[in-house]
């Protein structure tokens, strides 16, 4: 018989979630679990490590994101081109 796992007692070495969405998801109900004070101090323990090894996992994931997000920038010349989120684009006279 398998058994759901329980938010509270996460086993070391577990691994993350394989999408952002479930890492977060599981995350909130950690923060559920661990706000009902209805564990015992090593069960929070457990979870609060599990806590942080999905924040990790998460900042992770948005990083990687961020990395792949692309902006169209057009240039003076009118033409597109595509440019890491957050560069000026090329041409802008209204960077110093």
């Amino acid at each position: 018989m398998t058994q759901s796992p329980d938010p509270g007692r996460a086993p070391t070495g577990e691994q993350t979630p394989n999408d952002f969405a479930t890492t977060l998801a599981e995350l909130e109900a950690l923060v559920r679990h661990l706000e009902s004070g209805d564990l015992s101090l090593e069960a929070s323990l457990s979870s609060f490590e599990r806590g942080i090894a999905l924040v990790r996992d998460a900042r992770t994931r948005l990083e990687q994101a961020e990395l792949r997000v692309q902006q169209l920038v057009e240039r003076s010349d009118g033409t597109l081109e595509e440019a890491p989120l957050g560069d000026a684009p090329a041409g802008d006279e209204s960077t110093p």
